[in-house]
């Protein structure tokens, strides 16, 4: 709990500085941009502000803080799509179809950090394109590390359809990275181009006249 919640900004900031990382990926995960995360992030956190007097230590705080992203982020997504057709948490099936960090490795070659931010781009890239319901479980699953329970709470959904909707969306990844992957088969150690041109003028040049 936080000590004398409508007056002690300190302890508010290091909350909020706490739950950053996770409530951003939360929120950037359902609204797939960056500055609409950002927008959800703090109206989320004046929301729980308002409400610390509410807070109850039933649940854990970051939990109560996820639903609220959540329940803002949503609330964004739905003023964005006013055709009505997302489809709530609650729900199963049909939906309509982040930002994942991986660490850098201290002293990794710059080809291999160049090649490890390609990679984090696309698995970005397909992340979005998984329907909201099974992208956002994935990130609170995989990213975030969060338990199945802890998961279900925060978006006010059964143990089992936190399960259902990861294995959906592991499915999914694998099938669309494995399409990346043999699309990109065929120019592997490509030689064309200036290669071709300049081991064929070489040759040519080297060949008795």
């Amino acid at each position: 709990m936080i000590a004398q919640p409508q007056t002690d900004y300190q302890a508010f900031e290091a909350v909020m500085r706490r739950h950053n990382g996770r409530l951003f990926r939360v929120a950037r995960t359902i609204l797939r941009n960056d500055a609409d995360a950002e927008d959800a992030l703090q109206d989320a956190y004046l929301d729980a502000y308002r409400h610390l007097d509410g807070f109850r230590a039933e649940a854990e705080l970051s939990t109560w803080l996820t639903r609220i992203v959540v329940n803002q982020s949503l609330m964004r997504l739905r003023r964005q799509k006013r055709d009505g057709n997302v489809v709530p948490f609650s729900q199963d099936g049909g939906e309509t179809p982040a930002a994942v960090e991986v660490r850098d490795e201290k002293g990794e070659s710059p080809s291999t950090a160049v090649l490890r931010t390609e990679m984090r781009r696309l698995l970005e890239r397909r992340i979005d394109e998984l329907p909201v319901a099974y992208r956002t479980v994935f990130v609170m699953r995989e990213v975030e590390d969060m338990s199945v329970e802890e998961t279900a709470q925060s978006l006010d959904i059964p143990s089992s359809t936190v399960r259902t909707r990861l294995f959906r969306a592991r499915a999914l990844l694998r099938a669309s990275l494995s399409r990346d992957v043999d699309m990109a088969t065929g120019d592997v150690f490509a030689f064309a181009g200036a290669r071709c041109d300049r081991i064929v003028a070489r040759v040519l040049a080297r060949l008795p006249h």
